[in-house]
Parts: C-alpha cells; structure tokens; sequence
C-alpha cells in the first residue's frame, strides 16, 4: 500500500456534511436545472455578463486532475475580429467535413438536427471560449491524463455556465489547430472544445430529444 510522503504539506478538509433531506433537495434540483440544459445554434448579440463567464471558467479549473498538474488553458474571445477570424477557419474545416470527409452514416445522424458548415453563431455570440489541453507543461513537465482531466474540466463548464444563466454548445470541428494559430498558443497546448457563450436568440428552436431513461444509464450492483 502506498503511504502518504509525510513532506507533502496537507490541510484539514473543508467539507461541509449536510441533512439527507437537504442532500435529496439539492441533488433533485440539479438534476432538474440540468435537464434543461441544450446546445444552441442560434444566439443573440446581446451582451452577458462576463464577470460570470469567468467565474464559470475558474469553477471548472478546479476540476480534479492527473497528480494534480492542472493540464488546461481557458481563452475567453470577445474581439470581432478575432471572432470572424474563428468562424471562417472553422467554416473551412466544416466545408471539408460534410463535403468530403464525413461518413455517409454519421450525415444521415446528424440529419435531425439540420446542421451543416455554417456556423454563424461564432460571431453571433458575445463570447467565445477556447478550452486547450496541455500535452505538457511549458518547462517541458510531464502531464497525466490530459484527456480525462480536461474533458471534466469541460464538463464543469458547461454546467456552470448553464446553472448560471448562459446558454452553449460543445463546437468540435476538426482539426482544430487553426484555434492554436489564431490565438498565438504555444505547441504544447490542444485546442479541446470551442464554446460559443450567450443568451439564445428570442426565436430559437432546438430539436425535440428524448434524453435516455434511468434504467438505461444507470446500473447498480
């Protein structure tokens, strides 16, 4: 069994222990808040909070990690420019996608949901995030786990923006290097999700989905 280094400074946890019936509220509501949540294609300019925004983003940076290396970098994009920079390469990208790269069965899965390589909202809406996964440090330290590690720090984000009043969508067009370029990262750093921000238009639709059922992701034993 490993023993802890005694020379590794530790604190007493800070955990608060709450009344089962408070726990059973609070985890009821979530689960509700949560249900609510939706990818949207169809924001509006109106500006949002950024204050909050940010607090979301260091909501997720204390997202557990591999030894705790803390292998992400968050870039918040509000510029125009920059904006439209970001939708014509993503354009680009998605153009060779549907036109030449996408299997017919994954066209015919995304048919429901009238996606195509326009995507207008990466100027539409006030911000952008970029989440970049670091391969490793910039001294060269080596990181673990990168892909778990930040993929839970996106999944964080998301709610917090959503629990906080934003609407998202998870935007993956690939290859996404030409994030890298755009913002000036270094080489150790990945372009992960690209995170459009913001309220949804007044006239927006999304699809009528079915979430699964309990019974079919959930097995106790």
């Amino acid at each position: 069994m490993a023993t802890r280094d005694e020379t590794a400074p530790h604190i007493p946890l800070d955990f608060e222990r709450k009344p089962e019936a408070e726990m059973l509220r609070e985890a009821s509501s979530l689960r509700e808040r949560l249900a609510k949540r939706r990818s949207v294609r169809v924001f509006s300019d109106e500006p949002i909070p950024l204050d909050a925004v940010r607090d979301a983003i260091m909501a997720a940076a204390q997202s557990p990690s591999g030894a705790h290396k803390q292998p992400w970098t968050f870039a918040l994009i509000t510029d125009p420019e920059m904006k439209r920079k970001i939708r014509v390469a993503a354009e680009a990208e998605e153009t060779e996608f549907y036109e030449r790269r996408a299997p017919d069965q994954w066209l015919e899965d995304l048919a429901p949901f009238a996606t195509n390589a326009s995507k207008p909202y990466l100027e539409t809406a006030p911000a952008l995030i970029v989440l970049l996964a670091q391969s490793q440090g910039e001294d060269g330290e080596k990181h673990y786990y990168v892909k778990e590690s930040v993929g839970i720090a996106a999944g964080v984000l998301i709610a917090a923006l959503h629990l906080s009043g934003l609407a998202t969508l998870t935007h993956t067009p690939s290859p996404m290097t030409f994030l890298r370029d755009i913002l000036g990262r270094p080489e150790n750093e990945r372009p992960f999700l690209l995170l459009p921000v913001g309220y949804p238009a007044q006239d927006c639709q999304v699809p009528d989905l079915v979430r699964k059922s309990q019974d079919e992701v959930l097995f106790e034993y």
